[in-house]
């Protein structure tokens, strides 16, 4: 997890733009920090309807995450868009479902989305350009289709879901990054492609809003969580804009890191796009509040199926949401770590945890307090690998070194279904 560029704005906490009230505010402490609930779905309600490219219909479902238990009635809102090429993917993928559910523990309503995917000239005689653009454009109408759908939700019936619709926020994992972006920075049909045809293509027309569902509601949303995706052109980024988190790995081989050609599956180059480095620059030179991860050395979407960063992944969520919803600082850098207190007995773990030396030389202790059961350490390394693992009774454990590279672990510290993760590095 070393940052090669962070790039961020600190702006007045609870405002940016006007766009943020404070409701959540007075609910805030544990909640929205740490995994405090069981997450409980609601799934394949049905959002809208659009054409297809292959010119038939799609019936679009989402998925929606909450709080298990919960009696708040107004609780921030994260709509989240899975990846897949714009070629296929789903809401249930190991991608977006994860999260949602992450999302729901701290508090959230998660939503994960299914939208229009599919390209004209796929798999032959192969896409090109505008075949990626109406692609693309094709899933940023559904994008907004669901943000009205859960808008309207709330405006006419009865917040069934009990949102808070001054908090809606975007996010997305490779092309769904794409969507969020899109979303958040493509606000004018002027700065659409004019070599597009939005009337006689398939499921293109009602502009940038499209015709999917839910008509005259907003689909504004309030900030865009980018995980490794890209922009058509960062001179849509402009002062004002919403707020963003991106984290991308910087050889990504899928979605340029940088300002590049996207090439479809290593063979079909399609679109000059701006990735999360050339978005944070722009954000910044504008001066848009974001934070920007740099997993150095790592390729497209390493989240899914590493421990080490999926991990950063939530926190840093986390960490970025708390800033609008409860006033927190801005905190751009991993920590503090995320507590699971699900199933957790009466002492608290967080509390009593302690790893040091931190940064290590030749060994690192664990220490806890007083427990009534055994307690599992485990140190990750960066590959996601499990390089340690011990079961004690003790109320400390320490590690030595061995030959352990130096670098950035996770300590591991498992009570039960209590799960408590913090950064250690080893000189």
């Amino acid at each position: 997890m070393k940052k090669s560029l962070r790039l961020f704005l600190l702006l007045p906490s609870f405002v940016v733009g006007g766009l943020f009230t404070n409701t959540a505010k007075a609910q805030c402490g544990t909640r929205y920090h740490d995994k405090i609930f069981a997450d409980s779905l609601v799934s394949d309600i049905l959002y809208g309807y659009n054409i297809k490219s292959t010119g038939t219909v799609d019936s679009l479902k989402l998925d929606i995450y909450f709080p298990k238990g919960d009696v708040l009635t107004a609780r921030p809102l994260v709509i989240m868009a899975h990846g897949g090429n714009f070629l296929g993917g789903s809401k249930t993928g190991s991608d977006v479902k994860p999260l949602c559910q992450d999302l729901a523990r701290l508090g959230y309503v998660a939503v994960s989305i299914n939208y229009r995917v599919g390209m004209t000239g796929f798999p032959l005689p192969g896409p090109d350009s505008s075949d990626a653009t109406e692609a693309v454009m094709r899933a940023v109408q559904d994008g907004r289709a669901a943000v009205r759908f859960m808008r309207k939700s709330f405006e006419t019936g009865g917040n069934p879901y009990r949102i808070d619709t001054s908090m809606i926020f975007f996010g997305g994992v490779s092309a769904g990054g794409f969507i969020g972006l899109q979303m958040a920075y493509l606000d004018q049909m002027s700065e659409f492609p004019t070599y597009i045809d939005t009337i006689g293509k398939p499921g293109l027309t009602g502009g940038l809003e499209g015709n999917t569902g839910t008509p005259g509601y907003s689909s504004r949303i309030h900030g865009v969580i980018n995980i490794c995706g890209a922009l058509g052109d960062t001179a849509w980024i402009h002062a004002g804009d919403e707020p963003l988190l991106s984290l991308h790995g910087n050889v990504d081989n899928t979605v340029p890191y940088g300002s590049s050609t996207i090439v479809l599956l290593g063979t079909f180059p399609l679109l000059e796009v701006d990735g999360s480095y050339s978005i944070a620059a722009r954000a910044n030179e504008v001066g848009i509040l974001n934070c920007f991860e740099t997993w150095e050395g790592q390729d497209h979407v390493p989240e899914v199926s590493n421990a080490f960063y999926y991990d950063s992944t939530i926190v840093l969520m986390r960490n970025f949401l708390a800033h609008f919803v409860c006033g927190d600082a801005l905190n751009c850098s991993y920590g503090p770590s995320i507590v699971n207190y699900i199933g957790m007995n009466e002492y608290v773990l967080n509390e009593n945890i302690h790893v040091y030396p931190n940064p290590a030389s030749t060994q690192f202790t664990v220490e806890f307090g007083e427990v009534s059961e055994s307690v599992n350490v485990s140190l990750i390394d960066a590959t996601g690998k499990t390089v340690f693992s011990t079961i004690t009774n003790q109320n400390r454990v320490t590690v030595s070194r061995n030959d352990y590279p130096a670098g950035i672990y996770l300590v591991r510290i498992q009570v039960g279904d209590a799960i408590s993760t913090s950064k250690l590095i080893f000189e």
